[in-house]
């Protein structure tokens, strides 16, 4: 029985160290030009613009007006997370899920009102709700 626990305990550590970190990655949408970076398990990542105020979770940036950077977040499984964001001013915020489909792609799926937009032409204009992201190297 003991060896069982330890056996355990040690699977456990190593799916820790070799990568068994699902919400620590980095996305990309290819076709509205928009990246998710995450780290879920610890404020690491230095926001574009937001430096001063330290590392944070994560942010949304690319083909859209303004960062957007995690202000909350709850992880369901390895598969399915829900992260709330807030513009760079810190106006609005944004609810959105992230539900893994394939080993590298990822549905983002904004809930409710969707506050991200984009700058086109002279006007901002919403972003689809739904996005298909790949996962890019870190």
């Amino acid at each position: 029985m003991k060896k069982r626990v330890t056996f355990a305990a040690m699977l456990s550590f190593a799916t820790l160290c070799l990568g068994g970190q699902p919400w620590k990655l980095q996305l990309h949408s290819p076709e509205e030009k928009i990246n998710l970076h995450l780290d879920l398990y610890e404020e690491s990542l230095e926001v574009p613009t937001l430096e001063a105020f330290g590392p944070m979770n994560g942010y949304l940036d690319g083909n859209i007006y303004g960062v957007w950077y995690v202000v909350g977040f709850d992880i369901k499984d390895d598969k399915h997370a829900t992260v709330t964001i807030a513009n760079d001013l810190g106006s609005e915020d944004q609810k959105l899920t992230l539900t893994q489909t394939s080993d590298s792609t990822y549905q983002l799926k904004f809930l409710g009102y969707n506050a991200v937009k984009r700058a086109q032409g002279k006007k901002l204009v919403k972003i689809p709700s739904e996005l298909m992201m790949k996962v890019t190297p870190l």
